[in-house]
């Protein structure tokens, strides 16, 4: 694992606190919000890791990028510190993605990621991987 160092000379400043500080980008701001790609797939902007594929984002209208499923084993999830939420996290690298959520009927797998856009790059071409709803893995 890199050090804070490494990060912070990797990363900009607002990736290195989205990222590694667990932080959020502003709702509407992110440059993915409202690109909705036919193919390709989204990585982890911090080491690479594919993590989305484009088929997999929709329209939530929260006012972050929305995912209905993710790669297997590319993602993990953990219980925030407010204790009711579920973070989202990168398995490569351990990098703060978002939270997601269930039971809100939006697509078919009843699972929303909401991804801050800064933790993400989308990538042209294509993954090919299986993918999994997190829900079904508890």
């Amino acid at each position: 694992m890199k050090s804070d160092e490494e990060w912070k000379a990797q990363l900009s400043t607002e990736e290195y606190r989205v990222l590694r500080k667990k932080g959020t980008e502003r709702p509407g701001t992110g440059e993915y919000n409202k690109f909705y790609p036919t193919e390709g797939y989204f990585a982890c902007r911090a080491c690479g890791n594919p993590l989305y594929s484009a088929q997999s984002k929709f329209d939530s209208g929260c006012g972050w990028p929305a995912f209905d499923k993710c790669y297997k084993d590319s993602v993990d999830v953990h219980t925030d510190s407010d204790g009711y939420r579920c973070e989202i996290v990168c398995h490569g690298c351990e990098g703060h993605l978002g939270h997601v959520f269930s039971g809100e009927n939006f697509t078919s797998t009843n699972e929303r990621h909401c991804v801050n856009s800064v933790s993400v790059k989308f990538v042209k071409g294509l993954h090919n991987a299986d993918e999994e709803v997190l829900s079904s893995k508890n």
